[in-house]
């Protein structure tokens, strides 16, 4: 069934909610939720607001972040089903239900839901676009970007209130279509590793044994490429590359190189960054045509510059000599199986880290004539231009399905569409959930301060 608009529809007096169906209210927040004060529950877990998975408790084993307050007095209970936000984050959408008795930050507020409220409908409202403009005008501070929500605003804050029945069931609803959505874009996201996954398979292949099934073998003693094609040779990197070290020209454009755009131009202002640092006299030269090694800001082994330009002292330049047919070795370089030789190089610790190209210049690389070489990278080239393709489409069909998401579940919450007769199918629990973990993953969380630093 599809969702379709209420039979009638009244001025709600909010601009952010126009109409709103003819039976539905609209009441302060201090109407709706109470807030909840409560110290002294020291046993309780540790419970973190997450900007888009909401509240959750906190993975105490994750030994890269603050584990806990020094003194657990002075954090706040948090009721299961209570509805807790950071006063400092509510209007990016730091704001979502408790999921088990817990203790939250001095930092966060609890708001503790009436009989006739249903949380989980107004974690969704909350969460809209429109709504957190909202909570942006309500919030105060100095500084525009750490606006505080207050409690004393939340409770001022107008809010829709359909009947607790109907808040039940838009929730219900959103509930199923989340986790559906979820669902989807988790095996779209499988689909695209398995693609990728697919692409370096191919080239890893042609790049150590060539297009030829058939063409016989022999061994190399070498860990990542254990034999290749009877005729191939094997060539030390210093026979195919020599390293650029020369300071480049300050007026040439700044580059960066990217592993998902390649060795590309920085921004201006990023170059008068660098021009204030007075590194100018450090960046290296690069050509059209060199090869770009970069351990700082990724791991994708090498991309070829298609520009000219200087680039930080980070960078290894590798200017490629006359039996070098860079379409080939772009494709070597960045395989998998060589990339992860690249830690047998490194020098240095940290921030500090470059490639030893003394140590790099005396390994092997295979090399077939240059003939070969064009006719494997012209291969590849067809093989990477199909796959990259189906990426883009399966990225391009996420994205379609995550705006009509948002803007299923705006209608929905704001009384646009109806949903009270539509039938909810939720996926199986341990299913939607190992999706929903997938689909929140690298998620932004927000640390408690220290109660003592939060102001009273």
């Amino acid at each position: 069934m599809t969702p379709q608009p209420y039979p009638t529809y009244k001025d709600s007096g909010l601009p952010w909610l126009g109409q709103v169906p003819e039976h539905w209210d609209v009441r302060r927040n201090g109407r709706l939720f109470a807030q909840r004060n409560e110290t002294g529950h020291e046993q309780l877990p540790i419970l973190e607001v997450s900007l888009r998975t909401g509240v959750r408790v906190r993975d105490m084993g994750n030994g890269t972040r603050k584990q806990q307050m020094t003194d657990r007095g002075k954090y706040k209970r948090a009721a299961k089903g209570d509805i807790a936000y950071n006063m400092m984050r509510m209007w990016q959408g730091a704001v979502g239900v408790v999921p088990v008795d817990g203790l939250i930050s001095p930092a966060y507020v609890v708001a503790r839901p009436m009989p006739e409220v249903e949380p989980r409908y107004y974690n969704y409202l909350f969460r809209t676009a429109d709504y957190m403009r909202e909570v942006n005008k309500f919030s105060h501070g100095i500084v525009a970007d750490r606006n505080r929500l207050y409690w004393d605003e939340f409770k001022q804050m107008p809010s829709a209130y359909p009947p607790l029945e109907e808040q039940t069931a838009i929730a219900n609803f959103l509930d199923a279509h989340v986790r559906r959505t979820v669902h989807f874009i988790s095996k779209k996201r499988r689909l695209i590793a398995l693609l990728n996954e697919q692409k370096q398979t191919i080239i890893n292949q042609a790049v150590t044994r060539g297009l030829d099934p058939n063409a016989p073998m022999k061994p190399t003693g070498i860990d990542w490429m254990p034999e290749i094609p009877a005729h191939w040779e094997l060539i030390k990197v210093k026979h195919l590359f020599n390293e650029r070290i020369q300071k480049g020209n300050p007026e040439l454009p700044l580059l960066a190189a990217t592993q998902e755009k390649g060795v590309i131009e920085k921004d201006d202002y990023q170059k008068r960054t660098v021009i204030a640092m007075k590194d100018l006299h450090l960046l290296k030269s690069v050509n059209v045509g060199d090869f770009v090694i970069s351990l700082r800001s990724f791991q994708g082994g090498i991309e070829i510059s298609r520009a000219e330009g200087i680039i930080s002292p980070a960078y290894t330049i590798l200017t490629p000599q006359n039996n070098v047919f860079c379409g080939y070795f772009r494709f070597l370089l960045k395989s998998y199986s060589f990339v992860n030789t690249l830690s047998l190089f490194v020098v240095g610790i940290r921030e500090g880290q470059s490639i030893d190209f003394q140590k790099l210049g005396v390994s092997f690389l295979p090399v077939p004539c240059l003939n070969e070489q064009k006719y494997i990278s012209e291969y590849l080239e067809n093989i990477e231009f199909i796959m990259n393709n189906k990426v883009a489409r399966t990225e391009h069909e996420m994205q379609l399905v995550r705006e009509f998401s948002e803007r299923l579940l705006i209608d929905v919450v704001t009384g646009k569409l109806d949903v009270r007769n539509i039938p909810v199918d939720l996926p199986a629990v341990d299913d939607a959930m190992e999706d929903l973990g997938e689909e929140n993953e690298g998620d932004l969380l927000e640390d408690d301060p220290e109660p003592d630093a939060v102001e009273e």
